[in-house]
C-alpha cells in the first residue's frame, strides 16, 4: 500500500539562532515583552527599560567582540525575535583597599514564545556565559525558582523587613544633616558614592546624603507599590544595613515629610533597631558567581532603574 503525502503541509524546520541585541532590534524586543507580559507592563514600560539599557556601556566580551549594544541575548526564528533575556552590567568597586573592582549582572525580563519554549536553556546558557561575573536574579516568580536552584544559583535574602523608620529612636550624640544627591557635602565621602547618587536621581529614584562629622553616608530609595496598593520607598542603596539603622530616624522623618513614612528592604529576618514587621519568602533574591552580593545593595539592577 502506497502512502500519499500532502508536501503543501510540510515545512522545513525553522533555523533558530541566539545572539546579542542590537540598536536595530530594540522595537521588536519591545513587542515581543509587551506581549509576553501583557497587561501588566505596557509598550511604554518597555520602550523605557530599552532606552535606559541603551545609555549604558557594553559588557567587557561584547565591546571584545566589536559590539557596543548593552541589552542581552534574543531568540531569533526565521528573522523574527521570538526570545529575549534583559541584562544589566555594572563594575562595582571594592570594598578594601586591596580588594578588585568586581563585575555584576542583573538578567532581567526574560520571555520566549511559548512554541519555542524548548529553545529557553539556549538563551538562559548564553545570558550566563561570561566567568568571573556575579549574576543577580532578583525578580524570581515561584514556578522558576527551582530551575534557578537548577542553574547553580543561590539565595543570598530571603524576605523583606517593611519598616516605619520615623519611630526608630534617634542615634545617641550622632547629629545628621539630610541633603540631596546635587549637594556637595562638607563630611568626607567617596567619590564613586557621589557618582552612583547621580546616576540613580537621573533614572528617577530619591538619592540622599546622610552627613555627620566623620562623613557623609549614601542613601538611595525607589518609590514603589505594594499590590498596587500601598505606597511606600524601597531601600536601593546604601553602605551597610547598619547605616541605615543606624540613621533611620533622620531619614524616616525626611521620607515620611513627603509622604512615603513605610520603607521596604531586603532581609533574612527582623532587624534589630527597626519598627516593622518581616515577611519571609517575600521577593527572594538569587545570585551566582563569585561574589556574593550583599543586603542593602540593589544598585543599577532592574529595581533601581526601572522601577521592578
Amino acid at each position: 500500500m502506497s502512502i500519499m503525502v500532502n508536501t503543501s503541509l510540510t515545512s522545513a524546520p525553522p533555523k533558530i539562532r541566539c545572539r546579542r541585541i542590537e540598536d536595530a532590534d530594540a522595537d521588536k524586543v519591545v513587542s515581543l515583552l509587551t506581549r509576553g507580559f501583557a497587561p501588566r507592563r505596557t509598550r511604554r514600560f518597555w520602550e523605557h527599560v530599552l532606552a535606559s539599557l541603551a545609555r549604558r556601556a557594553a559588557p567587557v566580551d561584547a565591546q571584545a567582540a566589536g559590539a557596543q549594544a548593552p541589552y542581552g541575548y534574543l531568540l531569533e526564528s526565521d528573522g523574527a525575535v521570538v526570545g529575549a533575556i534583559l541584562q544589566i552590567f555594572s563594575t562595582l568597586p571594592g570594598a578594601g583597599i586591596d580588594e578588585k573592582p568586581t563585575t555584576r549582572c542583573n538578567v532581567s525580563s526574560w520571555y520566549v514564545d511559548p512554541a519555542f519554549r524548548s529553545y529557553a536553556p539556549l538563551l538562559v546558557s548564553q545570558a550566563l556565559k561570561q566567568k568571573g561575573v556575579t549574576y543577580l536574579n532578583i525578580s524570581s516568580i515561584p514556578h522558576t525558582r527551582p530551575m534557578l536552584e537548577a542553574k547553580g544559583y543561590a539565595r543570598y535574602s530571603n524576605g523583606v523587613f517593611v519598616a516605619l523608620p520615623c519611630l526608630s529612636r534617634a542615634p545617641a550624640a550622632t547629629p545628621a544633616r539630610i541633603l540631596t544627591a546635587e549637594a556637595q557635602p562638607d563630611a568626607p565621602f567617596e567619590a564613586y558614592e557621589r557618582d552612583l547618587l547621580r546616576d540613580h536621581a537621573d533614572e528617577g529614584c530619591m538619592s540622599l546624603w546622610c552627613e555627620t562629622p566623620e562623613r557623609a553616608y549614601p542613601f538611595v530609595f525607589r518609590a514603589r507599590r505594594v499590590k498596587r496598593l500601598i505606597s511606600c520607598m524601597q531601600l536601593i542603596y546604601c553602605r551597610d544595613i547598619e547605616d541605615f539603622v543606624r540613621f533611620a530616624r533622620p531619614l524616616g522623618l525626611f521620607l515620611a515629610w513627603r509622604g512615603q513614612p513605610l520603607v521596604i528592604l531586603d532581609a533574612n529576618g527582623r532587624v534589630a533597631g527597626l519598627v516593622g514587621r518581616y515577611f519571609d519568602d517575600t521577593m527572594p533574591k538569587y545570585f551566582k558567581g563569585p561574589a556574593p552580593p550583599r543586603l542593602g545593595d540593589l544598585a543599577y539592577t532592574e529595581t533601581a532603574l526601572f522601577g521592578v
